[in-house]
């Protein structure tokens, strides 16, 4: 097998320009691969984090009845614990269970302002701030003030938002909702903090205040609107769901509250994850083209080296040596070409990745703020993207290199010591 090696190397450098046309081709194809992943996968992870931090924890639980009527803030529904016991109690037993890290609880409630000119909605989030500044990049998107703080009254609010109502940090604002018993009452609170994050939702839509004085306001003791579990691997949720369903159905809840993954029951992570295996295939598809280079210069080798091949075959050579010879090569071409592609498509994402690539932040006013995706997209480098792309140019490369390789083992020696 050495010799074959040896042979099939002196053989490349015999035609040195339509080796480097067939690596380069392999090399670009790789690169693209790189940075297409890095900047696929970039979007597709950024999108399932800001969906489990702001929409779905790992595991989400809320009450049967309140997630048919979700998007109404109904607060008829409330998780209130195992038999009413409160959710504090309910934060114990799931704390508990190997693989919870967090139990995050927020209540959602609507809310309005009046100006002088409009009365603006608006969407509050009642929110344990440590929890939220541990469990969400919340911190990296105050640009003024602080988080609120347990026991007080201060809201945090969006940059869009304070510039609808008028009003800056430090001001007061008077705040009107609807309590649990459908009552209607105003609370003055202290604006602590701006957010301006480039999301619809957080910088035009919600406000923050303490958990504690949400429950209060809104009438609503040890109680919220649904609860999330962070998870030590919220890609690995199986084992933890099981036993996060056991306990409720131990408790007899399983019949009052759902036990909901992140990505089940949202059509936006259906399609996201749908479309990761569509770029799959499209990740191949650009090898391919550059692999038929590779074919074009194999075949012309094959051609160059017809009467070579048959005096090799006369010799006592095998045709399962010949075939493996020809492979040989397209696998050192598929290896040199894959790997300049990698350190290209590397250093090519990266720096991208620090000057960002596109921003979207005009586009992104007409979006729904249920839809959130950060406005400007940044590759990553990843070592398993890196690893995927080499090993995908050279397994492509060598699949292609078999279809001339096996015409040259197929060569009848007689005809091809005749040919010119």
């Amino acid at each position: 097998m050495s010799y074959l090696i040896d042979l099939a190397t002196k053989n490349l450098f015999r035609n040195k320009l339509r080796s480097f046309i067939s690596i380069l081709a392999i090399a670009l194809s790789v690169a693209l691969v790189v940075f297409v992943k890095g900047l696929v996968g970039a979007f597709i992870d950024n999108m399932y984090s800001l969906h489990i931090q702001y929409q779905a924890g790992d595991i989400k639980i809320i009450d049967q009845e309140y997630q048919k009527k979700e998007r109404l803030l109904s607060l008829n529904y409330p998780v209130d614990g195992f038999n009413g016991g409160g959710i504090k109690a309910m934060e114990g037993e799931l704390k508990r269970i190997k693989g919870i890290k967090r139990v995050i609880p927020r209540i959602k409630f609507g809310a309005a302002i009046s100006t002088e000119d409009e009365m603006i909605r608006m969407m509050g989030w009642g929110v344990e701030a440590s929890k939220e500044l541990e469990f969400t990049n919340i911190k990296d998107k105050l640009v003024e003030g602080r988080m609120v703080r347990r026991g007080q009254r201060e809201v945090v609010m969006g940059a869009d938002l304070l510039k609808k109502i008028g009003l800056k940090v430090g001001d007061k604002t008077t705040i009107l909702y609807q309590t649990s018993f459908a009552s209607f009452k105003g609370s003055t609170f202290k604006i602590v903090g701006k957010i301006k994050s480039g999301l619809k939702l957080l910088d035009e839509e919600l406000f923050y205040l303490p958990l504690d004085q949400a429950q209060k306001i809104l009438e609503m003791p040890d109680m919220a609107t649904d609860l999330l579990l962070e998870t030590d691997n919220y890609r690995d949720l199986e084992g933890v769901l099981a036993k996060v369903e056991q306990l409720f159905k131990d408790k007899s809840a399983d019949q009052r509250y759902s036990i909901i993954p992140w990505d089940k029951g949202y059509s936006m992570i259906g399609m996201l994850k749908v479309g990761e295996k569509i770029y799959n295939g499209i990740y191949i598809f650009l090898v391919i083209l550059g692999a038929f280079v590779v074919i074009n210069t194999m075949i012309m080798i094959v051609k160059e080296r017809t009467k070579e091949v048959g005096m090799m075959t006369a010799l006592g050579v095998k045709s399962k040596e010949i075939l493996s010879m020809f492979i040989i090569e397209g696998i050192i071409m598929g290896m040199v070409g894959s790997f300049l592609g990698v350190i290209v498509g590397a250093l090519i994402t990266k720096l991208t990745a620090i000057t960002g690539i596109i921003d979207y932040s005009k586009a992104m006013k007409g979006v729904s703020g249920n839809i959130l995706m950060n406005p400007i997209i940044r590759p990553e480098v990843d070592l398993s993207n890196l690893l995927y792309a080499f090993i995908l140019g050279v397994v492509v490369t060598a699949i292609t290199a078999i279809i001339p390789a096996r015409k040259a083992a197929k060569l009848d020696p007689t005809e091809a010591l005749r040919s010119n």
